[in-house]
């Protein structure tokens, strides 16, 4: 199944997928240097995106001390489910790496999607958080849909906000698990 471009395997192998990714099974930066550079340009459009969608983001950049942008993450389920996006990270506007995000849920969960994730730090702390794979919480439970005028009321929780903008499909769920974050230097 393709969603906005985005291919979403059976749900058999996004499950198996999930859990591989879980496990490590994966590199943080892409292989080659023209993958790297395109998986920059991708952050960079994605971020400008969701900056037109909601003006007031630029200003909660403007005052963070670093964020993480994704600018696709996969995401699918049957029962058991899993997601797995790539993104880039900038402190105090420098692209400083890598990241990806993997996460694993089980319950009652159906379908598939894929949406942007932008991830905020605060202060130095939980920038280093991030960066040593200490940063992890239960899916969606911190996330804030992007609209206009959202950001300009975000606030942050443990020096982590983190928002979120659908790009296509549908998943129905109420289940439970987790987001894993990697961080790679460039």
């Amino acid at each position: 199944m393709r969603i906005n471009g985005f291919i979403v395997p059976c749900m058999p192998v996004v499950v198996a997928l999930g859990i591989i990714l879980w496990a490590g099974g994966c590199q943080t930066a892409p292989p080659t240097e023209s993958k790297r550079e395109s998986l920059v340009e991708e952050a960079q459009a994605a971020l400008k995106q969701m900056k037109a969608a909601d003006p007031s983001l630029e200003e909660f950049l403007d005052k963070a001390h670093a964020y993480a942008i994704f600018p696709s993450v996969g995401k699918g389920g049957l029962i058991a489910g899993g997601a797995y996006g790539r993104g880039v990270v900038y402190q105090n506007g420098q692209f400083i790496g890598y990241a990806d995000i993997t996460q694993a849920t089980v319950g009652a969960q159906i379908g598939g999607q894929a949406f942007r994730e932008l991830v905020v730090f605060q202060n130095t702390e939980s920038l280093e958080r991030f960066k040593t794979g200490k940063l992890a919480f239960s899916a969606n439970a911190s996330a804030v849909a992007l609209d206009r005028g959202v950001a300009k009321a975000a606030r942050y929780t443990d020096g982590v906000a983190v928002f979120v903008q659908p790009l296509g499909g549908l998943m129905a769920e109420a289940s439970i698990g987790g987001q894993q974050f990697t961080f790679q230097a460039k």
